[in-house]
C-alpha cells in the first residue's frame, strides 16, 4: 500500500505540513518495498481556489490509498473518498515519526462532520 504524507521539505526527517492542498511536497511511502518517493506539490501554491482538489487528483495518480495531513477541505475530501483513499488528519510532527505512528495503528481515520461512514 502507498501512504502519502504532506511535507514541508523533501526529506523524511523534515516536518509534516498540515496544509493539504498547498504543502510544498508529498512524500509517498510504499509498504511493499519499504521505499520513499518525493513529489513536488508546488503547482498548487499560487491557486486561489481548488488547490485541495488538484492535490487530491495527484494523490490518485500516485496510487496512494492513505493520506496523512493536517486538514482537508470538503471538496478535496469528496475526491479522495471517490478514489477510496483513507484520510488521517493529525498534528504536525516529523514525517518519519508520523509514519511510524501510523504503521503502529495510532491514528484513526478522519470523517468530516455529518459524513456517512463506510461509504
Amino acid at each position: 500500500m502507498k501512504i502519502a504524507i504532506t511535507a514541508a521539505t523533501s526529506g523524511t526527517l523534515g516536518m509534516m505540513d498540515g496544509r493539504f492542498g498547498r504543502a510544498p511536497y508529498l512524500l509517498v511511502f510504499d509498504t511493499r518495498g519499504k521505499t520513499w518517493e518525493t513529489f513536488e506539490n508546488t503547482q498548487n501554491a499560487e491557486l486561489e481556489h481548488g488547490a485541495g482538489i488538484q492535490a487530491a487528483q495527484t494523490i490518485e495518480r500516485l496510487g496512494a490509498k492513505a493520506l496523512i495531513t493536517g486538514q482537508v477541505g470538503p471538496k478535496a475530501l469528496q475526491v479522495l473518498r471517490a478514489n477510496a483513499t483513507k484520510v488521517y488528519c493529525v498534528e504536525p510532527g516529523k514525517v518519519n515519526d508520523i509514519l511510524t505512528a501510523f504503521l503502529e495503528g495510532h491514528f484513526a481515520e478522519y470523517f468530516a462532520p455529518n459524513e456517512k461512514r463506510g461509504e
